[in-house]
């Protein structure tokens, strides 16, 4: 079974960083893209950073310049560096991976969540 496992969130004051991990386990062929989607309390879930197998990044305009997500391939992880947080970046963070497993049929799974709390 396919699993996502997400870790690296937490309490930050505004203006600093953190790290956020995000590591598929169990059988599979191939992943392709993988993301990072938000929450906040009262909102939709939105896309924040996406990166396909091709290693083209594309952000949401709000956290361009701030953010950067990476995927190291060997270890069938994505990474989600976030600086420069402001307030407005709390919420759940998850992790997100379209997967290709036995039998060739391609999945969508999901982390847990992870919550990220920007404040002073």
């Amino acid at each position: 079974q396919v699993q996502l496992v997400e870790s690296g969130g937490g309490l930050v004051q505004p203006g600093g960083s953190l790290r956020l991990s995000c590591a598929a386990s169990g059988k599979f062929f191939s992943i392709n893209a993988m993301g990072w989607y938000r929450q906040a309390p009262g909102k939709q879930r939105e896309l924040v950073a996406i990166i396909p197998s091709d290693g083209i990044t594309n952000y949401v305009d709000s956290v361009k310049g701030r953010f950067t997500i990476s995927r190291d391939n060997a270890k069938n992880t994505v990474y989600l560096q976030m600086n420069s947080l402001k307030p407005e970046d709390t919420a759940v963070y998850y992790c997100h991976a379209q997967i290709t497993v036995v039998g060739y049929r391609r999945y969508d799974f999901w982390g847990q969540g992870t919550q990220v709390t920007v404040s002073s």
